[in-house]
C-alpha cells in the first residue's frame, strides 16, 4: 500500500506548478500596464522593447497594435459581408 501511495504522490508532484524566479530588468517597469497578466506578466515575445525601453515607445507600439487590430477586424467583416452577397 505504501508503494502505491508513494507512486501516486510522486505522479501528483509532476503536475505541481514550478516556482518562477523574479527577474529584474527595465522591462519590469511595464508589469502594471493594462494587459499584463499573472502567468506571463509583461509579454514581449519578439523583443520589440529590448533596446529602447521608454514609456513613449511603449505607448506608440500599443497604439499601433490597437490600430492594426481594428483594421484586421474591419477586413474580416468586409470578407464576411462580401461572401454573404451584400456587395
Amino acid at each position: 500500500k505504501s508503494a502505491i501511495i508513494a507512486a501516486l504522490s510522486g505522479s501528483a508532484a509532476a503536475f505541481a506548478p514550478a516556482p518562477v524566479a523574479k527577474t529584474t530588468s527595465a522591462i519590469n517597469a511595464f508589469e502594471d500596464e493594462l494587459g499584463a497578466q499573472a502567468p506571463l506578466g509583461f509579454f514581449d515575445p519578439f523583443g520589440m522593447l529590448s533596446g529602447d525601453v521608454t514609456q513613449e515607445r511603449f505607448d506608440r507600439l500599443r497604439y499601433v497594435e490597437i490600430k492594426h487590430g481594428r483594421i484586421a477586424q474591419l477586413a474580416f467583416l468586409g470578407q464576411v459581408v462580401t461572401r454573404g452577397g451584400l456587395h
